[in-house]
């Protein structure tokens, strides 16, 4: 197995008597560009909150590479490399893009409370090093120009992006995003799919995305796993996926035979 693979054994959530996951398995090789899908309460971001510790695991369990992130604290699972964003955007609006960038780099600042008091020589030089870190995030997603600007006067896609400038202070080596695309239109929807691309290919990144256009979808993801009501249905390539039955059951309603 290759030490920076995401294996997911048996995994379930449950909440009272409801399970909401049910034994779901599967795994990322490195670099892959996957989706998860599935109609409306499938579970899909259930399976998101499991892996970066926002809700607990009832089953199974959940490595990356060598690390079991099982039932971790949502930090540790950050400091491990998995970097996620949310469907509804959670930026604080605020403050300026800089400061959000650099807000996410928190856990990972070395210097003391009395130093940063102080202003001491390594105060000031780490943080121009995050400050540096931030621009490198900016410049990935084509936001440089945007750093002091208040994250809440950006166009929605611009926010969108931001998002992942955010998630990318974390040094991931798994990206988590959920609905990327939601309301975005068509030419925001096409500059996001090249930016998932570059940053799989020029990062090196492992990418799972929770996406409902099903165009982007398509033509973005080499990998693609299905859930309905908890379960995992079907994995495979887009083009198998889109003809099976039990997937089209699953997204038009119709009563299997």
């Amino acid at each position: 197995m290759a030490a920076n693979d995401l294996v997911v054994n048996e995994l379930s959530v449950k909440f009272g008597g409801l399970k909401a996951v049910n034994q779901v398995c599967f795994s990322l090789k490195p670099q892959s560009l996957a989706g998860l899908i599935g109609p409306n309460g499938a579970g899909k971001t259930t399976v998101f909150n499991a892996l970066t510790g926002l809700c607990p695991v009832s089953h199974g369990q959940i490595n990356l590479g060598e690390e079991d992130l099982t039932n971790k604290p949502a930090h540790t699972i950050a400091r491990k490399g998995v970097a996620r964003t949310f469907q509804n955007i959670r930026l604080f609006n605020n403050l300026t893009v800089m400061d959000n960038l650099r807000i996410a780099y928190h856990q990972n600042r070395q210097y003391s409370l009395l130093s940063s008091i102080l202003r001491t020589t390594r105060f000031q030089r780490e943080e121009t090093e995050i400050t540096q870190r931030a621009y490198d995030a900016l410049d990935l997603v084509g936001l440089r120009q945007r750093a002091w600007d208040k994250a809440g006067g950006l166009p929605y896609g611009e926010q969108r992006r931001v998002e992942i400038a955010r998630a990318l202070m974390l040094n991931p080596r798994l990206l988590l995003l959920d609905e990327p695309a939601a309301g975005m239109n068509p030419p925001e929807t096409q500059e996001l799919l090249e930016l998932i691309r570059k940053l799989r290919d020029d990062r090196g990144l492992t990418i799972l995305l929770i996406e409902h256009d099903m165009q982007l979808v398509m033509n973005l993801c080499e990998r693609l796993f299905v859930l309905d009501y908890g379960n995992l249905i079907a994995a495979g390539n887009p083009e198998n996926i889109q003809n099976d039955p039990q997937v089209i059951r699953a997204y038009l309603g119709e009563k299997p035979a």
